[in-house]
């Protein structure tokens, strides 16, 4: 079981960042957006086939991922290099707490699985 105070920033990043990331993606592709500066991007988006629209997700799901895995990491790092970098939760430093907080994101009851609302690929859950 995980550290209450590393989920609770598991909980944050993944909503906050992950989630938010994704699902602002698919806001673009469905031209959802009205802020002036993304109705270029919503709209060359919209002229892609379904095909290279779906990769372009799936690249955004990997880059998101994969930036948050390496600022884990880098946490991690700073951490052990006691770089004065920290992330305290509720008086808990969360790179003591954890045992690879780089990896907290994935695996079957990782931060993905427990706190998304997209699965590991990216999907919708329940949807």
């Amino acid at each position: 079981m995980a550290h209450p105070a590393v989920d609770k920033f598991g909980a944050l990043v993944i909503r906050q960042l992950r989630d938010n990331s994704i699902d602002h993606f698919d806001r673009l592709a469905a031209q959802q957006l009205k802020t002036p500066a993304l109705l270029d991007i919503q709209s060359r988006l919209s002229e892609l086939p379904a095909d290279v629209q779906a990769l372009v997700r799936d690249c955004v799901v990997s880059c998101v991922d994969t930036g948050l895995h390496d600022f884990l990491f880098g946490l991690v790092e700073s951490h052990d290099a006691d770089d004065g970098i920290a992330v305290i939760v509720d008086g808990t430093n969360i790179a003591d707490a954890s045992d690879g907080l780089h990896g907290e994101q994935f695996t079957d009851d990782g931060w993905i699985a427990r706190f998304g609302a997209f699965d590991e690929n990216g999907v919708a859950r329940g949807g």
